[in-house]
């Protein structure tokens, strides 16, 4: 199983900017798609963005599009998710997700990371 490991968020202002990473470790014998998911106080759980295991598709929610960016390091082993203009509907905790059966966008998801809290204030 792939453990992740998420770093980053915290307090933005509107207009501002955050970036996100997670560290996949573990055993694996595949690259594992993986992207994010958040959730807000009294909603339910939404994918926000993913990216294949190759780094040659992407997938964004319509609510983030042209504002986050999801990338992947040299190695593969590590997203980043690159937030701009944020907004105060952005609050909430993202969780990375990793797939290794590669139903993309995230649709069978192995792993999650244990969350990060991202707040927008307006």
């Amino acid at each position: 199983q792939v453990q992740l490991v998420e770093s980053g968020g915290g307090l933005g202002q509107a207009g501002g900017s955050l970036r996100l990473s997670c560290a996949a470790s573990g055993r694996t014998f595949s690259t594992p798609d993986m992207g994010w998911f958040r959730q807000a106080p009294g909603k339910e759980r939404e994918i926000v963005t993913a990216i294949s295991w190759t780094g040659d598709t992407r997938y964004y929610a319509d609510s983030v599009k042209g504002r986050f960016t999801i990338s992947r390091g040299n190695a593969k082993n590590t997203v980043y998710l690159q937030m701009n203009s944020l907004k105060p509907e952005d609050t909430a905790v993202y969780y990375c997700a990793a797939d290794i059966r590669w139903s993309f966008p995230l649709k069978n998801v192995d792993s999650w990371g244990q969350g990060t809290q991202v707040t927008v204030s307006s």
